[in-house]
C-alpha cells in the first residue's frame, strides 16, 4: 500500500511539473514522419489543475503561426477570459509560407496531401499532456485557409471540435458528413478579393476555386438540422468606416446547435475588429469584433 501511495504521489508531481506555465510555448511534435509545431498561450493567473477552454487558431496560406498571434489578437481576448490559445503552424517549402489542407486549398498542404487532421488530433493529444484542458470545450477558428480548416475538423474531427467560427474562410469541400451537430459561425466581407464571397477565383497565388460562403452554411444548416429560414438583423452602423454588418442566424438545430453567417458589407479579406495588416486585404470593419462574437457564440456551445 505504501508503494502503491509513493508511485500516485510521484505520477502527480510529475504531472504538475510538466504542466505549462503562463505565457507562450512552442512545442514540436511528429506525424507520419514530418515534424510539425505548433504555438501555446496560457493566460495569466490561472490555476494549472482547473480545465480551460481551448481555442485553436489556424493562420491563412502563406502565414504561420507566429504572424496568426497579432494578426488575430486573440490572445488578449484569451487573458480577459481565462481560456487557453493554440496556433498550429501549417507546411510548405518556405517557413513563413505555410498552408493546411482544408479541402480545395491550398498549395503545398494539398499538392503533398498532407493530413492536417491527423496532425490537429495528435496535436490535441500533446496539449492535454501539458495543460488541463475542458474537453467539452475545444473549439476551431481560422483565417482564410485557417477557416477552411476550421470547416474540415468540423466535419472530421467533431468528437474533439466542440464549434467553430470561419474568418473568411469558405469550406473547401463538396459535402460535411459529421458523427454529431457542430455549431458554426462565419465572417465574411462581400467585398473580400481573395476568397470571393460569390465564389470563384481570387487574387491570391493559390489558384484556387473557391466555393461560394453560402455553399458551406447551406451545408451545415442542413447537416445540424436547423431551420432553413433564418432571423436576418442588421446590425447597428456605429463607425464611419464604409462597412455595415447584417447577421443571418439560423437556428433550432439538434443540441442546440446554430449556423450564424455575419456578412461584412464593404468588408474585405480581413479579421474583423483587427486593422488589417496589408492595404490590398482591404476594409476591416470596428463596427465588431470577432474575437467578441466568435467566443460568446463559443460559450453558447460546449459539446453535448
Amino acid at each position: 500500500m505504501i508503494l502503491l501511495v509513493l508511485a500516485v504521489l510521484v505520477m502527480l508531481s510529475a504531472t504538475r511539473g510538466a504542466a505549462l506555465e503562463p505565457g507562450d510555448h512552442r512545442r514540436t511534435l511528429e506525424v507520419d514522419g514530418r515534424q510539425r509545431t505548433y504555438l501555446v498561450h496560457v493566460p495569466p493567473g490561472s490555476d494549472p489543475d482547473t480545465p480551460r477552454p481551448l481555442v485553436l487558431a489556424f493562420h491563412g496560406g502563406g502565414a504561420n503561426a507566429d504572424t496568426m498571434v497579432p494578426f488575430s489578437g486573440l490572445n488578449d481576448k484569451a487573458d480577459e477570459e481565462g481560456f487557453l490559445v493554440v496556433y498550429p503552424e501549417g507546411s510548405g517549402r518556405f517557413d513563413r509560407m505555410l498552408t493546411f489542407n482544408a479541402g480545395n486549398c491550398c498549395a503545398y498542404a494539398v499538392a503533398q496531401q498532407i493530413d492536417d487532421v491527423a496532425f490537429t488530433r495528435r496535436m490535441l493529444d500533446d496539449v492535454e499532456e501539458a495543460v488541463t484542458v475542458d474537453r467539452r470545450r475545444i473549439y476551431a477558428t481560422g483565417m482564410s485557409n485557417g477557416g477552411m480548416m476550421a470547416y474540415r475538423l468540423a466535419a472530421e474531427l467533431w468528437d474533439r471540435i466542440a464549434a467553430i467560427a470561419s474568418v473568411s474562410g469558405p469550406m473547401g469541400t463538396k459535402e460535411c458528413h459529421p458523427g454529431r451537430a457542430v455549431a458554426v459561425m462565419h465572417f465574411h466581407g462581400d467585398a473580400d478579393e481573395f476568397a470571393p464571397f460569390h465564389g470563384g477565383r481570387g487574387r491570391g497565388l493559390s489558384g484556387t476555386d473557391f466555393y461560394p460562403v453560402d455553399h458551406g452554411i447551406e451545408a451545415w444548416v442542413r447537416a445540424n438540422g436547423c431551420d432553413p429560414s433564418p432571423v436576418i438583423t442588421q446590425l447597428p452602423d456605429r463607425e464611419d468606416d464604409g462597412t455595415t454588418v447584417r447577421e443571418i442566424r439560423y437556428g433550432g438545430g439538434v443540441d442546440g446547435t446554430e449556423v450564424v453567417l455575419v456578412v461584412i458589407e464593404g468588408g474585405g479579406h480581413t479579421w474583423p475588429g483587427r486593422a488589417p495588416r496589408l492595404r490590398a486585404l482591404g476594409v476591416s470593419t470596428r463596427e465588431v469584433s470577432a474575437n467578441d462574437m466568435m467566443w460568446d457564440f463559443f460559450r453558447q456551445h460546449p459539446m453535448k
